[in-house]
């Protein structure tokens, strides 16, 4: 490939104003792309994570938990723009339950911590343009924040979408707005770099970050965990939890043979033909949750040794540069993951944490079961089960994918789930209020039906139209 495409682009990502270290890093990874860097992991060169420090093992004062608070900056990552749930804004704007939006909930968090323990770490969102103004809007109503001594947000960076033959920066004059993408969440360590918050961050005496998605309202920031880190000097950790055969796709922490060091290995960094191995949860244990803590003094000897390019695997994502139509042209987004930075630590560590701490919501399918009542809101904000048994399964057809036609199906709320093994639902069905569900549960509609109030569903219904 010509070097005539990776000027262009980094002469677009110079006019739009993105910062000197953020262009040279996307240099260093389009580079990579032209010398024909796939981003894959071949099994060969792993070997499977087996011994892995437990959280619950952990032993500390809440003396030791309140210093270590005081030294602790959450950075919630929050570009998502909930998409593909039919959202145009930030997806922690969404309501997670109880009449409280994501961020609201966050916010409830880190202030419980403080009346908890007398100390609480400051909040700091990863925003893009388009989630930072509704997203502050969200903080405001929350004073304490406000007095912290760090910004509340900083900005991700931008990058040109390229062509998936030429790697020449694409144009789609339809909407230009299309030719640009975030580079991924690894990305987060360019932004902090650039914003110049991690120098803020140490002179405030932070020692560590800890990194995770503002969708996930399981990743509290965990005052044992911050404890632990400091008392054994660790410069990074990365929370793992067990794999069960609901995560096989996802990404797990593997031992790379050449070094010994950890890395992470994603579903598109797997080779072609080694899904299998990739997807089997007995040879490969840990999945990562994608919460990190991150040592900043290390962070920041890592960033000047290598001049701001941390060299963190490359992700090649293709797709269309409108994703609403297959007909217009193939590109690539050349992202990465904060997760595989554990790679570039000397001395990481996988921490074994419960599966409380992986909460996400992807779809309407997690967001119904985080509000129903098989979860309440302890006096921290945080999201605790109520139920002895296994979740419940939950499955939710094409009716219910978007926020919008879910919310319209559920007027009343969510039905109850806490004597629910599996709750389906296929056809245009609408629940009145107090509905229950119990044991293995599956409505099926041929036309638009109605549960009625108080209806207590149990095994298969089916709905005439």
């Amino acid at each position: 490939m010509g070097v005539e495409g990776r000027d262009e682009a980094v002469r677009r990502m110079t006019e739009r104003g993105e910062d000197p270290l953020a262009i040279r890093v996307f240099e260093d990874y389009w580079q990579q792309l032209a010398d024909g860097a796939q981003g894959t992991i071949p099994e060969e060169a792993i070997e499977p994570l087996v011994e892995v420090p437990e959280l619950a093992a952990i032993e500390v004062s809440d003396a030791e938990r309140r210093a270590a608070l005081a030294r602790v900056a959450v950075i919630k990552l929050n570009g998502g723009l909930g998409t593909s749930m039919g959202m145009s804004g930030p997806k922690s704007a969404l309501v997670a339950r109880d009449g409280q939006t994501f961020l609201d909930i966050i916010a409830r968090q880190l202030i419980g911590l403080e009346e908890r323990f007398g100390a609480r770490p400051p909040l700091v969102l990863m925003n893009t343009p388009r989630t930072r103004e509704p997203s502050l809007a969200i903080l405001e109503r929350y004073p304490q924040l406000a007095k912290q001594d760090l910004p509340l947000d900083f900005l991700q960076s931008m990058e040109p979408k390229v062509d998936a033959e030429t790697l020449a920066p694409v144009s789609w004059p339809a909407d230009p707005a299309l030719e640009w993408c975030p580079p991924g969440h690894g990305d987060v360590y360019v932004s902090l770099a650039a914003s110049g918050l991690i120098d803020r961050m140490r002179e405030a005496g932070i020692r560590y970050v800890f990194l995770s998605n503002a969708d996930n309202l399981g990743a509290t920031c965990d005052p044992d965990i911050a404890a632990w880190l400091l008392a054994e000097g660790i410069p990074f950790a990365a929370e793992v939890a067990e794999r069960t055969l609901n995560d096989r796709k996802g990404g797990h922490v593997a031992v790379r043979k050449e070094d010994g060091r950890l890395i992470l290995r994603e579903s598109a960094m797997v080779v072609d033909g080694e899904q299998d191995l990739f997807q089997d949860t007995t040879r490969h244990q840990w999945f990562n949750t994608n919460n990190l803590w991150v040592g900043l003094d290390e962070l920041d000897a890592l960033m000047r040794a290598r001049d701001g390019v941390l060299g963190l695997p490359i992700i090649v994502n293709r797709k269309n540069v409108d994703p609403t139509r297959p007909d217009s042209p193939k590109i690539i987004q050349i992202e990465s993951a904060m997760g595989t930075a554990v790679e570039a630590f000397e001395g990481s560590v996988a921490l074994r944490v419960p599966r409380t701490r992986f909460r996400p919501v992807k779809t309407t399918k997690e967001l119904l079961l985080l509000r129903s009542d098989v979860f309440e809101l302890d006096e921290q904000s945080r999201v605790v089960s109520q139920i002895e048994h296994a979740e419940p399964r939950i499955g939710l057809d094409s009716h219910y994918a978007f926020v919008a036609d879910f919310d319209e199906r559920f007027p009343q709320g969510v039905p109850s789930l806490r004597e629910c093994t599996s709750f389906s639902v296929e056809g245009d069905v609408t629940f009145g209020a107090d509905v229950a569900a119990v044991g293995a549960v599956e409505v099926v509609a041929d036309a638009p039906a109605t549960i009625t109030d108080g209806t207590r569903l149990n095994g298969r219904t089916e709905l005439a139209g």
